[in-house]
């Protein structure tokens, strides 16, 4: 952990080294002060990997200062913010910023550094970033304690709620760092709604909500008492809430005149809602069209999640189709880069047939020991009862809500690391 890793004069009129004094070489302060911490980062990265080649393990570190290219070395967090509000709603758009120039590994303190954050702060922080890159809880010495249990209930289950949420999206995140990595599509992980939806002016100033991805949609609470927030919801549609598995309702008044067609109960065209959002949740939601891999145990930490299967979270669109992808290797060892020993698998269904097989973007030589079987498949948006479900010849356990149209298979029998196809009969 790199912290302080920039010059600082305390009592000067700047609380740092004066702009304009010289280094050794005549370069104005001015012009390396970032580089500072970026170069601190490096060595701190690189000896870690350097001082037991052997161990082959790859390093995290974590820096306060940072400059172009940081994003190779490890995770930054947007320093030293307070247990305010205003912070709260202040952290989104910074975020978003440092996302957009590259370095995807980023977070604020929960809770923010000084001060003390009250029940409701704390849990709308937690809810906040867990769907953020990095997720971490940071205080002043001079804080209360605010370990999560010390807040009691129910705001303890509100904040437990938030992280086990984290956790079960842990695969499809994973995924988001190695695209990033092996440079597949658009690098950001913590995606402003501009990114997605290029020529909707609606959302060119749009800084208080994120894409998770390509694939979640996450407007936070961040504003005190708050039991409701307006959400817009670009693009085609449908969305679907991440909790209820329910497509998003029909919007009364589509945005310019438009009238939401629903059919089905599906919103089209972009739109503005009021959504709920009760103090033990934070509105997040999947965009039809893509494929959301899921771990749905629970654990103490990832590590004990590895072998865990999968659950895959299949959101149609207007079309019936579907597109994801999902990158597997051993979470904590170099072979990824040195070996190329990862597994990235893409998604896609279409014409009721879900399939699995190995992308072409970015091909490993997967040599994985890491069970990666597929426990669920749930199936958003069918629209109605399938007669059946067949991997091969195989007939598939399955059940249907009608009412919530959520196609739930069990037990498919399939592995992330194999290609199949699995066929749904309506």
């Amino acid at each position: 952990w790199n912290d302080m890793n920039e010059p600082s004069v305390f009592n000067g009129p700047e609380v740092s080294m004066q702009k304009h004094m010289l280094n050794l070489e005549g370069i104005e302060h001015r012009e390396w002060h970032n580089v500072y911490g970026f170069y601190m980062q490096m060595a701190t990265s690189q000896g870690q990997v350097q001082r037991h080649p052997e161990q082959n393990q790859r390093p995290f570190v974590l820096s306060r200062a940072f400059y172009a290219g940081s994003q190779k070395y490890g995770a930054i967090w947007t320093g030293d913010n307070m247990a305010q509000w205003s912070h709260l709603e202040y952290a989104t758009p910074m975020l978003l910023t440092i996302s957009l120039a590259g370095l995807g590994f980023a977070g604020a303190d929960v809770g923010g550094f000084m001060g003390d954050p009250d029940a409701e702060l704390m849990t709308r922080w937690m809810q906040s970033a867990a769907y953020q890159p990095f997720f971490r809880g940071h205080a002043h010495h001079d804080s209360k304690r605010r370990e999560v249990w010390l807040f009691g209930e129910p705001w303890l289950s509100h904040m437990r709620k938030a992280t086990i949420e984290r956790y079960t999206f842990l695969p499809y995140i994973y995924t988001l760092f190695a695209e990033a990595e092996l440079m597949v599509g658009v690098s950001a992980i913590m995606r402003p709604l501009v990114l997605e939806f290029p020529t909707d002016p609606e959302v060119a100033a749009v800084d208080d909500a994120w894409m998770l991805g390509p694939a979640m949609l996450v407007k936070p609470v961040v504003h005190q008492g708050a039991k409701s927030v307006e959400v817009y919801f670009p693009g085609a549609g449908p969305w679907y809430d991440s909790r209820t598995l329910r497509k998003v309702p029909p919007a009364k008044k589509g945005l310019g005149g438009l009238f939401g067609r629903g059919g089905e109960g599906a919103a089209t065209g972009p739109f503005k809602q009021t959504v709920d959002a009760p103090l033990d949740t934070i509105p997040v939601y999947f965009r039809g069209g893509f494929i959301i891999p899921r771990k749905m145990r629970l654990r103490r930490s990832a590590t004990l999640m590895r072998n865990d299967p999968y659950t895959l979270v299949v959101a149609l669109d207007a079309d019936q189709q579907a597109l994801g992808t999902l990158y597997i290797d051993d979470e904590v060892s170099l072979s990824h880069i040195k070996d190329k020993n990862f597994a990235y698998r893409s998604l896609s269904f279409k014409d009721g047939k879900l399939s699995c097989a190995a992308a072409t973007s970015a091909a490993g030589q997967p040599n994985l020991e890491v069970d990666a079987d597929v426990e669920r498949i749930v199936v958003l948006g069918l629209g109605k009862e399938p007669k059946s479900v067949k991997a091969g010849s195989a007939s598939l356990e399955f059940s249907y809500d009608a009412d919530a149209d959520v196609l739930t298979v069990r037990k498919p029998s399939v592995s992330m690391l194999q290609s199949w196809d699995i066929t749904f009969q309506l």
